[in-house]
This record gives C-alpha cells, structure tokens and sequence, in this order.
C-alpha cells in the first residue's frame, strides 16, 4: 500500500482490492489449522480446510487478472467461493463479495464512504442469506461492530486509515466477544448450551478479513 493514510478522501482503487484479497488469502493460509480446530469444537471441523481451499482458487482466478472495475473483480471472486467452497461459508462469503460488487458498481476506485457503504451491502446479503443477527454466534458478530466502527470514524471526517485500524480493533473484539455466546444459528446451535466457551470461527475468519483490510489500506 502505498501513502493513502491520513488522507480523508483517498480513493481505494480495483487493484488495491485485490493486494487486500491476497493479504486475507495468506492469512487463511497461516491460521487454517486455528480455523480447523476452532471448527472441530462446535462445527464440522472443516472451516480452515474450505477458507483455504476457497482462497486459493479466488488467486488462481486472480493470477494476471485486470479488472475492469470494483464489480467485475468482486463478482469474479464471489462466484470462484460460490463453486470451490463447501459448507456455509462459500455461500455467505461468495454473498458477501457479490454484493459488496454489485453495490460498488462499474468504477475504478471507491472513497472511503464508497467503501463503507459497499461492505455493508455485503453484510446485508450475508444476514439475507444466513438470516444470522449480532448475538447468534456467527461472522455477523464481528462484521457488524467493524463496520459500525468504520461508518463512524469516516462520518465524524476521519482518515481511510484511521476507519481501517478502527474496523479491524472491532471486528477482533466482536470476534471475542462470540466466545461465551450460545449458538442460535448454523451446525454450532444444535450443540445448545455446549457451543458456549468456544470461539465461533466465522466470526474468526471475518476478523482476518479486517486484518487483511487493515494491512492494505493503513498508511
């Protein structure tokens, strides 16, 4: 990234998406096994395993790639999660990136608001499909406050790095906060009582995904 930092109005362009997407694709990468076993606990084990999978086929398909815009790159990404991912998670993250596509449109680059305003198109096709609210124990744990967050620090006239730094500190802390919450939606809720005391791994690899954010676009 280069010194988009502590500039209100820096533009996110289409490939700066796709350093952020390769970012969140090394850190699926490093904590797969983490995502396996937090899986194993109130899942079926196999989260890590089909992040990774599903990652690595979005850089296959990105190797030598030119967008033509934000929408073209993001629904090339949605639709590789949507046919390579098992599980839940290629349908609610291949949702989110749809969407997050479809609300950006047809440009080169995004302004922080843009931005903001494209991944919570996201969030809403992820709670339309899952219908997960914050408090069930899913990835809508830790997406909601990152991007309460991120609306808020870009409302008040703060930087681009500023509302990515912020985004990510929430998303962690949404992340933790699943850990004692008992699961009302996905495989984990049929466990009942026993899915508390377990860190809920959507809300996990969502977390990354705001690291990733973070690393790419922070000064």
């Amino acid at each position: 990234m280069g010194n988009i930092g502590n500039v209100p109005n820096a533009a996110v362009t289409a490939e700066e998406l796709m350093g952020w997407l390769r970012r969140f694709h090394d850190l699926v990468i490093k904590n797969q096994a983490e995502l396996t076993q937090l899986d194993s606990a109130i899942g079926d084990a196999d989260h890590g395993i089909n992040m990774a999978r599903g990652m690595g086929a979005v850089m296959q398909k990105l190797d030598g790639m030119h967008p033509a815009d934000v929408n073209e790159l993001l629904k090339t990404v949605a639709m590789t999660l949507l046919t390579s991912v098992g599980g839940a998670s290629g349908p609610l993250y291949g949702t989110f990136f749809l969407r997050f596509g479809r609300a950006a449109g047809s440009v080169r680059e995004l302004d922080p608001a843009a931005l903001a305003s494209a991944l919570r198109a996201g969030l809403a096709g992820i709670v339309e499909r899952g219908k997960a609210e914050p408090g069930d124990k899913t990835m809508v744990d830790a997406l909601v406050p990152a991007l309460d967050a991120m609306d808020t620090v870009i409302k008040n006239g703060g930087d681009l790095d500023t509302a990515v730094t912020t985004a990510r500190d929430a998303a962690a802390a949404g992340r933790d906060a699943t850990v004692p919450l008992v699961a009302r939606k996905g495989r984990a809720s049929y466990l009942g009582e026993r899915s508390a005391n377990h860190m809920d791994p959507g809300a996990a690899s969502m977390a990354l995904l705001f690291d990733a954010l973070a690393a790419e676009f922070a000064g």
